[in-house]
């Protein structure tokens, strides 16, 4: 099977506009609307849940056994903590990031009566004022605050320019895109998983790939907060991957090139069998992969199983430097993932047992090879009852 090509040129201008759709979590509804078009631009029917995330699906030669590719438009944030007597706001984080990265960050404040822009500051933002002490303040979230560029200096003239408690706070990305191919920018987190996922399955339409399941094309709301992926399963699917952030650093093995393969995150291994067909995928296309495990780390897969979903899971990650920060990826990692997307979606199934919820017995059940044990229970089983391994 030959490797499809990536249209790069159309991944990186959807990521681009992707990017500067302001879409933390709670805010979303910008962004369900442009990747509900994009789908139907791509000839994909998309079905919305009732708080917007999406489930589209490419029809393949049955129903039963589905695969689900599963990515989150939802991104870091802030919200409105407290108004402040001296006319700022105080903030608490949508996600887990650190107001380390918060400082100085140009923000838009949405409120009922508009929107505003504004900058994050330390409580001692001034050098002429606090000398050496700005170098000493804590970091921390209630060491920051929110100047909103309008008139205000009171509690009074926050409240006159209508702005509450609960107030959404979005993150300005400040994306650069540099000829050598790599791209910073906030929110590569999971704004390039979800450029990958239509990069993908535009190169499926254009190739006309027939595949042997059908591929639901999945896009949650709610990944950053942990919810993401646990109500958007349909029975029919058998096995999810999850296309999110690799880390990048000291004590890690994920790369900006190719494909970071997770064997497990803080939830535990993912699937063995599935985990294992991903990395044989890469190697027979060609594709760069090397393997992690993230220890603060959980993903749209764990949220899918912690709801009850009975589905295999992997994730499949581009190395980000510096993730929930000022994040650095690559293009050659953003293109070799949607390769193994689409090699995946046309390999043939293996685990045909999967097909169904539960089967009697285990003929057709998975092993996981020991040698010493085969040769163990070598005399009281039959070959036939050892199942395919993925």
């Amino acid at each position: 099977m030959a490797r499809l090509k990536i249209d790069t040129d159309y991944l990186q201008k959807v990521l681009a506009k992707l990017l500067s759709i302001p879409s933390p979590t709670g805010y979303t509804d910008t962004v369900v609307r442009y990747v509900t078009r994009e789908l139907q631009k791509l000839g994909l029917d998309a079905e919305l849940t009732r708080r917007g995330a999406i489930r589209a699906i490419r029809q393949g030669s049955q129903r039963k056994g589905a695969r689900a590719i599963v990515t989150h438009l939802d991104t870091l944030g802030a919200q409105v903590k407290l108004l402040k007597e001296n006319g700022r706001l105080a903030l608490v984080p949508i996600g887990h990031w650190s107001a380390r990265f918060a400082e100085g960050a140009r923000t838009t404040l949405f409120t009922d009566k508009g929107a505003y822009r504004g900058t994050i500051l330390p409580l001692k933002a001034s050098g002429h004022t606090y000398n050496e002490e700005i170098d000493t303040q804590p970091v921390g979230w209630p060491h920051v605050e929110l100047r909103v560029d309008a008139l205000a200096r009171s509690i009074a003239d926050l409240e006159r320019l209508g702005i509450e408690i609960g107030d959404i706070v979005a993150i300005d990305p400040q994306p650069e895109f540099i000829d050598n191919g790599f791209i910073v920018s906030r929110h590569l987190d999971n704004k390039a998983g979800v450029a990958i996922a239509l990069a993908a399955l535009k190169a499926m339409q254009d190739d006309n790939m027939r595949t042997p399941v059908d591929i639901h094309f999945l896009f949650t709301i709610t990944e950053e907060v942990g919810v993401g992926a646990a109500s958007i399963l349909t029975p029919d699917v058998a096995s999810m991957i999850a296309v999110d952030n690799g880390t990048s650093a000291p004590g890690q093995n994920s790369s900006e090139f190719g494909v970071t393969l997770a064997m497990a995150d803080q939830t535990g291994p993912f699937d063995y069998h599935l985990t294992k067909k991903l990395a044989a995928l890469c190697a027979e296309n060609d594709i760069r992969c090397q393997k992690d495990i993230f220890r603060y780390y959980r993903s749209d897969s764990a949220s899918a199983v912690e709801a009850g979903a009975d589905v295999r899971t992997a994730l499949i990650t581009f190395g980000v430097d510096a993730s929930h920060g000022y994040e650095r990826i690559h293009m050659h990692a953003l293109r070799s993932l949607a390769e193994l997307i689409t090699a995946y979606a046309e390999s043939k199934v293996a685990i045909v047992r999967d097909f169904e919820p539960t089967s009697e017995g285990i003929t057709g059940f998975t092993r996981q090879p020991i040698e010493e044990a085969q040769q163990a229970l070598k005399p009281d089983i039959d070959n036939d009852d050892l199942g395919p391994q993925s």
